[in-house]
Parts: structure tokens; C-alpha cells; sequence
């Protein structure tokens, strides 16, 4: 099973998912603090962070921005509040997902299964790279090079671009693409896919302003070119 960090500074909270991820068969490292949650991370070695998004001190938006500094960890952030600016500027900031509290342990627990799927590797023989411009991507490898070098993504990330540029010029809307890369029902919350798109521009292409391979279809939703 998927070990787990978790950093929620309330006790009950706390307590509460890490008891229930625990009886699911996770392994669970919980703290209380961004800077507790940043060193566990070298300890621990987790599959996945679960990061509350109010915290004292450091709060989870600037965890997300320092583990996202020089790692792609699989993050699922936790918030109180379902609808303001803090999410969006989570999502910015790397996550990978969110869930609003309070919610049943089973509700995470698919959370964390549907961000660990972003990431696993498909079984079989290993097909030719993809060129796409000067972007080639490994669909089978999961790797991706820009100009011939390495391109870190997030689980997210990489998955929206594996989804997109697996039928270029078709064009998706946002609600399909919570279906079909974050594992969410129709009427889930459509900001995961602007601020994952937005992530993924600035790392692709030359000027995110003026994107050549993630392109918006206003209206009707995004796809993948050139075209």
C-alpha cells in the first residue's frame, strides 16, 4: 500500500485520517507543521503527500512550492474551503488534487488512488518516442524532452499532456478532462484543469502566453497541437 505523509495541524483531524488510512493498510507518517512535514519527507519516503492547506507558520501553499522545487510527489491538498482563491493558488503552487474537509476517509483513500494511476507506468512493449516539435514524448516511459532535455512533471501534468497529445487537434472540454485524467465526475471543480494547464505551459512551451501545444478553444475546451 502507498505510504503516506500527512501534515494537518488540527489533532482530531489528524488523528482521524491517519487512523482511518492506517486500518485501509497505509503506512502514515503525520505531523503537524510544513516544517515537520518537509523533513518527513527525507525520512519517510512517501508515495504521496497529504498536505493541509491552513497551517501555522508555513502554510501548505509554500510546502507545495518547496517540494516542488526539485520533486514531482504525488500532492493532495486538504482545505476547509471549497470555494475562494486559496485553492487556485494551491493548485499553482503544484498540487496535484484537492479535497475539502471534512471528508470520509474512503474519499481520500480514491484520491490517492486515482493521483498514484497518474503515474504508473502501462505493462507491454515499449513503443517509439512521439515528436512533436521539439517535444518527444515516451508515452510507455513517461518521459518527456524539450529540445532534447528532460522535462519534469507533476503526476498531473504529465498525464493531461499523455491524454491530449494521444489525438492532437481534438479538442476536450474541461469537464471531460476531469473524467478522464483526475478521475472526477462531471460537475467536479474545473479549476484543476486551468491551473494544471497553466503549470504545464510554462514548463512546454517556449511562451506560455502564446502556447503551440496546449491550445484554448474558447468555449469548447483545450487540445493538443501543433497543429
Amino acid at each position: 500500500m502507498p505510504r503516506v505523509v500527512l501534515v494537518e495541524d488540527d489533532p482530531s483531524v489528524r488523528d482521524g485520517v491517519e487512523m482511518g488510512l492506517r486500518r485501509r493498510g497505509h503506512e502514515v507518517l503525520a505531523t503537524a507543521t510544513g516544517e515537520d512535514g518537509l523533513a518527513a519527507l527525507d525520512a519517510f519516503r512517501p508515495d504521496l503527500l497529504l498536505l493541509d492547506l491552513m497551517l501555522p507558520l508555513m502554510d501548505g501553499v509554500e510546502v507545495c512550492r518547496r517540494v516542488r522545487a526539485d520533486s514531482q510527489l504525488p500532492i493532495i491538498m486538504l482545505t476547509a474551503r471549497g470555494d475562494d482563491m486559496d485553492i487556485v493558488v494551491g493548485l499553482e503552487a503544484g498540487a496535484d488534487d484537492y479535497v475539502v474537509k471534512p471528508a470520509r476517509t474512503e474519499v481520500i483513500e480514491a484520491r490517492i488512488r486515482a493521483v498514484l494511476r497518474r503515474i504508473e507506468a502501462p505493462a507491454g512493449v515499449r513503443p517509439a518516442v512521439e515528436h512533436h516539435g521539439d517535444l518527444d514524448i515516451d508515452r510507455a516511459g513517461h518521459t518527456v524532452l524539450k529540445s532534447a532535455e528532460p522535462v519534469a512533471l507533476a503526476p498531473s501534468e504529465l498525464k493531461l499532456l499523455l491524454f491530449l497529445s494521444a489525438a492532437p487537434g481534438k479538442v476536450f472540454s474541461r469537464q471531460r478532462l476531469l473524467e478522464e485524467v483526475w478521475d472526477h465526475s462531471y460537475h467536479s471543480d474545473v479549476r484543476l484543469v486551468d491551473a494544471c494547464v497553466r503549470r504545464l505551459r510554462i514548463k512546454i512551451e517556449d511562451r506560455s502566453e502564446d502556447p503551440r501545444y496546449i491550445q484554448t478553444l474558447r468555449g469548447f475546451g483545450y487540445r493538443f497541437g501543433p497543429l
